[in-house]
C-alpha cells in the first residue's frame, strides 16, 4: 500500500491517497491474539498513522510488509509471524 506522502491536515484527500494509504485502502484485516493485522505492503508513514489512530498501541511492519498494531506495553512489540511455531 505504499503510495503518496501523507497530505497535510489542511489538504483534501484525493482519490490517489484514499486508494493507496492506510487505513482507507486496507481490504483485508485479521485479529490475531489481540493484534490487529492488516495485509498489504506498508511503510513508515503507515506506522505513524496507525499509532495516532490507536493511541497507546504499538505498530510495526513485519517481514511480509503487513502492518501489525499491538496492544500497549513496554518495549518494541514482536511480530505475530515470529511468535507462531
Amino acid at each position: 500500500m505504499t503510495g503518496p506522502d501523507l497530505p497535510t491536515a489542511e489538504a483534501p484527500l484525493t482519490p490517489e491517497v484514499v486508494l493507496s494509504r492506510w487505513p482507507t485502502s486496507v481490504s483485508k484485516r485479521e485479529l490475531i491474539d489481540g493484534v490487529l493485522y492488516f495485509t498489504g505492503s506498508f511503510d513508515d508513514w503507515d506506522v505513524v498513522i496507525a499509532e495516532r489512530t490507536y493511541p497507546g498501541r504499538r505498530a510495526l511492519i513485519n517481514r511480509e510488509g503487513a502492518l501489525e498494531v499491538h496492544p500497549a506495553g513496554p518495549g518494541r512489540p514482536q511480530s505475530v509471524l515470529d511468535t507462531v511455531e
